[in-house]
């Protein structure tokens, strides 16, 4: 029982670290970038990758930005926060998931959490400062500016995509259909 309890709960360590990870560097660019559109740097001197503090009121891509305050606060707070808390319950009650897509989980819920602190706290919207050059792929220049938390869900979800399809063409590899 240990052991399956010691199994579930230390990805939760991850959570903690994404949640602390990305309000430090929040607090960070905020405190020394007070300004909301302030360049920062660029770190590399090409473009490639430039912290330049933004706002973003809304979600990923500022999608719902033009939407009434009350509607934004229910589908970006309310829903993920019911959402997330699914995902955790579902995910102390089921056997499975592999180590990895726990791992993959609470680095989700990490960022899913970070993001619901600043829409919390932060009038002016979720901190957005990690900039980086695109290339001119799918018509953009530039991936739209993201956060630590942003990087956490985007990277786990890749993480727990790619678990989940890996299995199934191994059962399709073994198990051909003639």
């Amino acid at each position: 029982m240990l052991n399956k309890n010691k199994t579930l709960l230390l990805p939760f360590i991850l959570t903690a670290l994404v949640v602390v990870l990305d309000q430090v560097t929040k607090a960070f660019v905020v405190k020394n970038w007070p300004v909301p559109g302030t360049f920062i740097t660029d770190v590399f001197g090409n473009n490639l990758l430039i912290f330049f503090h933004v706002r973003n009121p809304a979600i990923a891509f500022s999608i719902g930005y033009g939407l009434p305050q009350p509607f934004r606060f229910i589908l970006f707070v309310i829903v993920p926060v019911v959402v997330l808390s699914l995902l955790v319950w579902y995910y102390c009650k089921t056997t499975e998931f592999s180590r990895i897509q726990r791992w993959a989980i609470a680095g989700i819920v990490g960022g899913g959490f970070g993001n619901i602190i600043d829409r919390l706290f932060r009038p002016d919207g979720v901190v957005d400062f990690i900039s980086v050059k695109f290339f001119g792929l799918f018509g953009m220049e530039r991936w739209p500016t993201f956060n630590v938390a942003d990087a956490s869900v985007v990277v786990c979800c890749i993480i727990l995509l790619c678990t989940m399809l890996i299995p199934l063409k191994r059962a399709a590899a073994e198990n051909p259909v003639d």
